[in-house]
C-alpha cells in the first residue's frame, strides 16, 4: 500500500515528461571533481617528465622494469641521470690524460662531482615518487575511480527511474517507488563521496608541499657540491699560475744518415702500394667493406630480422649484434623493443636497429 504522501512525492518527481534533472549544487560539485581529476592526471604525467626528461630513456626504462618483473628480479635498473653520464665521460677522459695534466685532474674532480649530483638526483626521484606521485596515483586509482563508479551507477538508476516514470499507471506503484528510492540513494552516495574529496583537498596541498621540500633539498645539496667543485677548480688555477712555466727544449737532432738511396722517407722502408683493380676500387661510392659472416644464419621460415646497424648492449638482458646479423625473433616486448636469439644468446634489442624479414605470428 502506497501512502498519500508518497504518492504526492512520486507525482512531483514524475510531473514532467522530460528526464529527471540533478540540482545545480550537484552539477557544480561534479564539475569540480572532473577538473580535479584532469589536474591530477596531467600533473602526474608532467612530474614524471620533469624527473625523467628523456622520452627514449623513459620508454627503455619502462621496458626493462617490465622485463625485471617478468623474470622476478628484485632490483630494477634506474633512470640514467644525465649528470651521471656526463660524470662518467669526464672521469674516463681525465684518466686517459693522466695525473700530469691540469685538465685531466680537473676533469676527474668535475666527473666525481657530477656523479654525486646524479646520486642526489636519484634521491630526489625517490622522494618525489613516495611523497607526491604515489599519493596522487592512489587518489586517481581509488577515490576518483570510486566517485566515477558512483556517478555511473547514479546515471543508470536515473535512466531506470525515468523509464518507469513514463510508464506510470501501467506498472505497480511499488515498483516506481523502489526505482525512486534507489535513485535518491545513489545520488546521496555520489554527493557524499564528491563532498569528502573536495573538503579534504588540503591533503593534495600537503603532497605538493612535499614535492617542493624535495626540490629544495636537492638544490641545496647540488649547490653545496658545485660550490666545492668551484673551489677545487679555482685552487687548481691558482696553483698552476704560481708554478714556474716549463720551457720547451727541443731534443738535439740525431745525425741524418741518407742510407740506401731507395729509402727516401727518413730511413724507414716503404711498403709497396697496393694494386687497385676494378673489382676493389675504393673510388666507387657504392662499395662497402665486405663482412665475412661469423654468425649462424637461422632458417627464414621462422620469425627473424636483419641488423641494420651495430648494437652494443648497455644493460643486463640486452642482445648485442653487428650489422648484417640475422636474429631469430622470439617475442615483441612493446612497440619499441624485440626479444630474440643469436648464436645461442637470448636478449632484448630496439626495433629501430633491425629490418624484420619474417614477422612474428599475430
Amino acid at each position: 500500500i502506497v501512502t498519500a504522501g508518497l504518492r504526492r512525492l512520486v507525482s512531483e518527481k514524475v510531473g514532467g515528461a522530460e528526464g529527471t534533472k540533478l540540482d545545480d549544487d550537484f552539477k557544480e560539485m561534479e564539475k569540480k571533481v572532473d577538473v580535479t581529476s584532469k589536474a591530477v592526471t596531467e600533473v602526474l604525467a608532467r612530474t614524471t617528465e620533469y624527473l625523467q626528461p628523456n622520452p627514449a630513456s623513459r620508454a627503455k626504462l619502462t621496458m626493462l622494469n617490465t622485463v625485471s618483473k617478468i623474470r622476478g628480479q628484485v632490483k630494477s635498473p634506474g633512470y640514467p641521470q644525465p649528470e651521471g653520464l656526463l660524470g662518467e665521460c669526464m672521469i674516463r677522459h681525465g684518466k686517459e690524460l693522466g695525473g700530469e695534466s691540469n685538465f685531466g685532474d680537473a676533469l676527474l674532480d668535475a666527473g666525481e662531482s657530477m656523479k654525486r649530483l646524479a646520486e642526489v638526483k636519484d634521491s630526489l626521484d625517490i622522494e618525489v615518487k613516495q611523497n607526491f606521485i604515489d599519493p596522487l596515483q592512489n587518489l586517481c586509482e581509488k577515490d576518483l575511480k570510486e566517485i566515477q563508479h558512483h556517478l555511473k551507477k547514479l546515471e543508470g538508476r536515473r535512466l531506470d527511474f525515468d523509464y518507469k516514470k513514463k510508464r506510470q499507471g501501467r506498472i505497480p506503484d511499488e515498483e516506481l517507488r523502489q526505482a525512486l528510492e534507489k535513485f535518491e540513494e545513489s545520488k546521496e552516495v555520489a554527493e557524499t563521496s564528491m563532498h569528502n574529496l573536495l573538503e579534504t583537498d588540503i591533503e593534495q596541498v600537503s603532497q605538493l608541499s612535499a614535492l617542493v621540500d624535495a626540490q629544495l633539498d636537492y638544490h641545496r645539496q647540488a649547490v653545496q657540491i658545485l660550490d666545492e667543485l668551484a673551489d677545487k677548480l679555482k685552487r687548481r688555477m691558482r696553483d698552476a699560475s704560481s708554478r714556474p712555466k716549463r720551457e720547451y727544449k727541443p731534443k738535439p737532432r740525431e745525425p741524418f744518415d741518407l742510407g740506401e738511396p731507395e729509402q727516401s722517407n727518413g730511413g724507414f722502408p716503404c711498403a709497396p702500394a697496393p694494386k687497385i683493380t676494378a673489382a676493389s676500387s675504393s673510388f666507387r661510392s657504392s662499395d662497402k667493406p665486405v663482412r665475412t659472416p661469423s654468425r649462424s644464419m637461422p632458417p627464414l621460415d621462422q620469425p627473424s630480422c636483419k641488423a641494420l646497424y651495430d648494437f652494443e648492449p648497455e644493460n643486463d638482458g640486452e642482445l648485442g649484434f653487428r650489422e648484417g646479423d640475422v636474429i631469430t625473433l622470439t617475442n615483441q616486448i612493446d612497440e619499441n623493443w624485440y626479444e630474440g636469439m643469436l648464436d645461442g644468446q637470448s636478449g632484448f634489442f630496439p626495433l629501430s636497429y633491425v629490418e624484420v624479414l619474417v614477422p612474428l605470428p599475430q
